[in-house]
């Protein structure tokens, strides 16, 4: 074969093997197969995902609740437009409550991350009674939110164990109240949320900080970084993905905070501790304005989403950096 004919056969096998290959009949038949066999799950999904929210979308353009008279496929004779979105920018006592909310995040969130982060970082090393410890760190998290409210409502009483451990130290009694205080209410909500949430953090944490490579670290000890070098140009970097979706976790769970706060203080006293979830609670069960409460939960819905959406690039950006 000449240079000139077996160059010309290269440069068809080039374009064959470029070309998109044609699916054969049995691909097809396969393909068809597959989706008539999944079809039913795949619309059952979408039903489960899709119908609650556009009724709730409905739902919240109506001045529609249980006792209207009218069963809520027939909420549309109430129909109000978007009164309930107006109300909700003028809603004073709405906004109170996202502040609060605010609050708990800007305080749990950092206190948890900080925390989780000094303990992953002592876990990471051996260290005797390491398992022991580690089991009792991890005690917490496993407690029922309920539960958890619970004993520290029995805690924080004026009368109870905070109270007595600090007669210790002040070497009298004290006899603060904490839970109908607005001030302390709240922090001792916090404290509460703190204490059950740091392990789930820690066990995050402590997971991206095994995967750091051990040979990056040797070199860099090698080379004289010290601690504290070795920390920020090599662990947090390689953290990056994990610190994310750590703290998108935590800020979207403490957003939704109830269970432990509705036990200790029921939002009280009166709005001190009122949540956003709290408040959509007692709207909903309380006042009965359900068209009002399924405007609230898609705007906060449409906010957590944002959110989410945002902790997924920035997780994209760590991942490609």
């Amino acid at each position: 074969m000449s240079a000139a004919a077996a160059k010309l056969a290269r440069q068809d096998g080039m374009t064959i093997a470029g070309a998109k290959r044609e699916p054969t009949q049995a691909e097809t038949e396969a393909s068809r197969l597959g989706l008539r066999l999944t079809l039913p799950a795949q619309i059952l999904v979408l039903f489960i995902a899709l119908f609650p929210l556009l009724m709730q979308l409905y739902i919240s353009l109506t001045d529609w609740s249980p006792l209207s008279g009218v069963g809520w496929w027939r909420a549309g004779e109430l129909w109000n437009s978007f009164a309930n979105y107006t109300d909700l920018v003028s809603d004073k006592r709405f906004w109170g409550a996202i502040w609060r909310t605010a609050i708990v995040m800007a305080v749990c969130v950092p206190a948890e991350f900080l925390l989780g982060l000094a303990l992953a970082t002592l876990f990471a090393d051996n260290f005797p009674g390491k398992r022991v410890f580690y089991s009792i760190l991890l005690m917490p998290m496993m407690v029922v939110p309920a539960v958890a409210g619970y004993m520290f409502f029995m805690l924080f009483q004026s009368g109870g164990p905070v109270n007595d451990i600090l007669s210790v130290f002040v070497g009298g009694p004290v006899t603060i109240a904490w839970l109908s205080d607005p001030t302390l209410a709240l922090a001792a909500v916090m404290i509460a949320d703190i204490w059950q949430w740091t392990p789930l953090m820690f066990l995050i944490l402590l997971a991206g900080l095994v995967g750091v490579p051990e040979d990056q670290m040797k070199a860099a000890t090698l080379l004289g970084a010290n601690s504290w070098q070795r920390f920020t140009t090599i662990v947090l970097p390689k953290m990056k993905t994990i610190i994310i979706i750590a703290l998108a976790i935590r800020v979207i769970e403490n957003f939704k905070i109830f269970d432990t706060l509705y036990i200790m203080t029921g939002g009280g006293p009166g709005v001190a501790t009122e949540t956003i979830s709290v408040y959509i609670y007692k709207v909903t069960t309380q006042d009965l304005i359900w068209g009002y409460v399924a405007a609230i939960a898609l705007a906060i819905l449409i906010v957590l989403s944002i959110a989410a959406v945002f902790a997924m690039k920035r997780m994209a950006a760590a991942r490609e950096a």
